[in-house]
C-alpha cells in the first residue's frame, strides 16, 4: 500500500506541473502540445519523483535508470518533471522554450540538454532505442531499468511492434514500457479510422507482462511502480496508463482541437481555475 504522505507529495508536484504547463502555453507565442502533456503529467511525476533511480547532480551515473520519451512532442511535460526534480530551472524553460539554439526545443535533444537520454520526435522509434539500451545493460551486467514512454497513437507504427517482439525474445525484464492511453490521435479518436483494441491483448501476445492502471490515480501509480518485477526478471513489462487528453482543463479534455495550441490570457485564467478547483476537490479543502 502506497505511503499516503508520499502520494500527497506527488499529487502536489503534479498540480504544480499542470500550472506551469498552462503558464508556458500562455507565454509561448506558438502551439504547445498541451493536450498530451496534461494526459501524462501524473505518470511522469510518479516516475521522476518516485519510481526512477536518478540523481540530477550525477547525470552520468552508470547505475541510473534511463528514461526515453518516444512521444517526443510531449517534451514540455518531461522538461518540467525534470525541472521539479532539480535537473534545471523552470524559469529557463519559460524564457527560452522553442527558440533557436534553446536547450528546450519542441522535441528533446540530448546534445542540447544534458540529462536527456535520447533525442526523439519521429514517432515509433523510442521503444527500439530502449530495447538496445536494455540489451546493452544486460551484456554489461548492470541492474538499472530502462523506461520508455509511448503515445497510443504512435503504436500504430510497425517499428514499435518489431521492438516489442525483440524485447520479449531477449527476455528484457529490465525494460518497462509505458503507454499514454488517452485514446486520441492528432486529429481523430481511436476507432474513428484505426482501431487499436484489443490493445492489452496485443502486447500480451507479443510476450509482455501488461499492467493496466488509471494514469491519473497517484495512489495506484505508486503501487504499480513499487510492485514492478526485479530488473533481472525474464519478461518486459508494459504499464498501460489509462488517461484523459487535456486532463484537468474542462475545455481541453477529450477535445481533438487541443492536441496542440496556445492560450490567450483569458483562457489561461479559466484553465488555471479548473486545475486549482480539481486539486482542491481532491485534497478535500473546498
Amino acid at each position: 500500500m502506497a505511503d499516503q504522505n508520499e502520494v500527497k507529495r506527488l499529487e502536489k508536484l503534479a498540480y504544480t506541473m499542470r500550472k506551469q504547463l498552462i503558464q508556458l502555453c500562455c507565454a509561448y507565442p506558438g502551439p504547445v502540445h498541451i493536450g498530451g502533456d496534461l494526459s501524462m503529467t501524473d505518470v511522469l511525476i510518479a516516475l521522476f519523483h518516485h519510481g526512477m533511480k536518478v540523481n540530477p547532480l550525477d547525470i552520468q551515473d552508470p547505475n541510473r535508470d534511463r528514461f526515453l520519451l518516444s512521444k517526443g512532442h510531449g517534451a514540455v511535460c518531461m522538461y518540467i518533471a525534470m525541472a521539479l526534480r532539480g535537473f534545471f530551472d523552470f524559469d529557463k524553460i519559460l524564457e527560452t522554450y522553442g527558440q533557436v539554439d534553446s536547450a528546450y526545443g519542441m522535441h528533446p535533444c540530448k546534445v542540447q540538454l544534458p540529462g536527456v537520454e535520447c533525442s526523439s520526435g519521429s514517432l515509433g522509434q523510442g521503444l527500439a532505442m530502449a530495447v538496445g539500451m536494455a540489451i546493452s545493460a544486460r551484456h554489461r551486467g548492470e541492474g538499472h531499468r530502462v523506461f520508455c514512454m509511448m503515445g497510443d497513437g504512435e503504436t500504430c507504427e510497425g517499428e514499435i511492434w518489431e521492438a516489442a517482439q525483440t524485447a520479449s525474445s531477449y527476455h528484457l525484464g529490465n525494460l518497462v514500457g509505458l503507454v499514454d492511453r488517452n485514446k486520441q490521435f492528432m486529429t481523430s479518436y481511436d476507432g474513428d479510422f484505426i482501431n487499436l483494441e484489443p490493445y492489452a491483448d496485443k502486447w500480451i501476445a507479443f510476450g509482455w507482462r501488461v499492467i493496466e492502471v488509471d494514469g491519473h490515480d497517484m495512489n495506484a501509480l505508486v503501487d504499480v511502480i513499487d510492485a514492478l518485477p526485479d530488473s533481472g526478471d525474464d519478461k518486459p513489462t508494459l504499464l498501460l496508463c489509462h488517461t484523459v487528453k487535456g486532463k484537468g482543463v474542462s475545455f481541453m479534455e477529450k477535445n481533438v482541437g487541443w492536441h496542440a495550441g496556445s492560450l490567450c490570457e483569458e483562457d489561461s485564467k479559466c484553465a488555471l481555475n479548473d486545475i486549482e478547483s480539481e486539486y482542491a476537490r481532491n485534497e478535500g479543502v473546498e
